[in-house]
């Protein structure tokens, strides 16, 4: 921090005492914007756009009931008793509970928060680096706008508030080359990460890259060696201890062997839209770019040299997020908390440059200096008072429907222009037992409705199902040549499909099925004997 920001942060107003746990900060406002965002008004049916969450309210519900874990398929016909990996079962668990108190307002309230949470702690934890908050909250907007493509009620969004957190404690650790106490929290997140999402993954590898970053620091720099040494010994013992911690989970070894051979099926990879590489078309995408962009900027004006281990970080980030679209927020995030204090330096440095043009060094000034003034501001401010206030009255509202008196506050449900909520009533009603087959991304909410009297063919657990699976289901979706064969070897007589889709249409030509029912999303049809 250079002098004119120290002659910032003195000149700042210091907030009165009763101020300090009333006035809401800038962490506060970002959380509670995010949290009564995401979860009121049409906004809670945006984080239900994916039926995901059903079949995990729906296995934790049975876990709940049978005290154990669920080993084998239960929702499906064609892979019942089959081997499954529930590797989210913590996370599958915790939902049913929410689920079971407060609906779907509660899960989409839940999400809410977590997702609220990770984006606060990532302000806080850029701040506490330096980083001006005029900065940092910009580079943050530009991390919401690229996640925004996965504002989902699903388990991923755990995964985004480990990474925030883990990489805070590696990275402040590696900073001073000082293991302490705080990396014996790793070991320990680790076991809930490894029970809550696959994403426990990333914290592995990031472990692996400080590692490979210290033990280039320790050849650049000779004269910090002692230093470095020890602390490469320290990171190497914690992980170790965490790589163990990841297989106390019910599948032992054996979910590591899973998770890799899931993601390393190139079929699937390339079938699955999340896996694809993002397309730079669509807004999220737009903004991570942008983001790229912003670090490359920052890396190239700054005067400080930055740490192996960052800039190793740096490159997994920029990677991971071009590779696959699933990738864009835990990679935004990084990004943003490496590059955030980065930015601010340079622009702190660019104040004192003469030959820069004067409109854009005053620019440059003003910023800086607004930035570190609301920064000392926001230092002093720690009731969180309004924080409470909303997580109360969204509890309110959930236990009491959604209601706050007399307003719709929360009202999350499945789109019925996405979902086949109608189509469902109707095979409610109706008392439809046997197994319906119907695209993979509505299996989840078919599980959510039906399960147990009525079970899919399929749904979207494709490291279940296969490849091989999948190549037949796409035989049938696709209309190919032999679609009606595969119908027929699954013992398929129930088709639920979007109402105008290709197998809708054909199916709509034979003479023995018949179409019992349709609306504006859907079609149902059975086959004649």
């Amino acid at each position: 921090m250079n002098e004119s920001a120290h002659a910032a942060m003195r000149n700042s107003p210091e907030p009165p005492g009763w101020a300090r746990f009333v006035v809401p900060s800038a962490t506060d406002l970002l959380f509670i914007g995010l949290l009564l965002g995401l979860s009121c008004g049409v906004m809670g049916r945006v984080l239900l756009r994916d039926a995901d969450v059903g079949w995990h309210i729906r296995n934790g519900e049975q876990t709940l009931l049978a005290h154990a874990i669920t080993r084998t398929d239960p929702f499906s016909s064609t892979m019942s008793g089959h081997t499954w990996y529930a590797w989210e079962w913590l996370y599958d668990l915790v939902i049913a509970a929410i689920h079971r108190g407060f609906g779907l307002n509660g899960v989409v309230f839940f999400t809410a928060a977590v997702i609220a949470t990770t984006f606060a702690l990532s302000l806080k934890f850029a701040l506490r680096r330096r980083a001006n908050l005029v900065i940092a909250f910009i580079l943050l907007i530009l991390s919401l706008g690229a996640s925004a493509v996965h504002f989902l009620a699903r388990p991923h969004v755990v995964s985004w508030l480990f990474t925030v957190i883990w990489f805070e404690l590696l990275d402040s650790a590696a900073s001073t080359h000082q293991a302490g106490k705080r990396l014996l929290w790793l070991p320990i997140m680790m076991i809930l990460w490894a029970n809550l999402h696959g994403g426990f993954v990333l914290g592995l590898i990031l472990l692996a890259v400080y590692l490979i970053g210290g033990t280039i620091d320790y050849f650049a720099a000779p004269e910090q060696r002692p230093g470095i040494g020890g602390w490469l010994k320290s990171l190497g013992g914690i992980t170790a201890l965490t790589f163990a911690a990841s297989f106390l989970n019910p599948y032992t070894y054996h979910l590591h062997v899973h998770i890799y051979r899931y993601l390393s099926d190139r079929f699937l990879m390339s079938q699955i839209s999340e896996f694809l590489s993002p397309d730079f078309h669509g807004a999220a995408q737009q903004c991570f770019a942008v983001l790229l962009i912003v670090a490359i900027a920052a890396l190239a004006s700054t005067r400080c040299r930055l740490r192996a281990s960052r800039v190793l970080v740096l490159l997994l980030a920029a990677y991971s997020g071009l590779y696959a679209t699933r990738n864009l927020p835990t990679s935004s995030l990084l990004i943003t908390l490496v590059i955030a204090p980065v930015l601010s330096a340079a622009i702190g440095q660019a104040t004192g440059e003469a030959s820069m043009v004067s409109w854009l060094r005053h620019l440059f000034a003003v910023v800086h200096s607004f930035g570190f003034r609301m920064q000392t501001l926001e230092d002093g401010l720690r009731g969180h008072f309004f924080i409470v206030l909303a997580l109360a009255l969204g509890l309110w509202a959930c236990w009491h429907e959604g209601r706050l008196g007399s307003s719709q506050l929360i009202n999350a449900q499945f789109d019925e222009s996405r979902f086949p909520v109608q189509a469902i009533n109707y095979i409610a009603s109706h008392d439809i037992r046997e197994p319906i087959f119907s695209v993979d991304y509505w299996g989840g909410y078919l599980i959510y409705r039906l399960y147990p009297e009525t079970k899919v063919v399929l749904d979207d657990r494709h490291d279940l199902y296969g490849d091989q699976f999948i190549k037949d289901y796409l035989k049938i979706v696709l209309v190919q040549p032999s679609f009606a064969e595969e119908l027929e070897r699954m013992r398929v007589d129930w088709v639920l499909m979007p109402r105008w889709s290709s197998l809708a249409n054909v199916l709509r030509l034979k003479q023995n099925w018949t179409e019992v029912y349709k609306d504006s999303t859907a079609a149902l049809f059975h086959r004649r004997s």
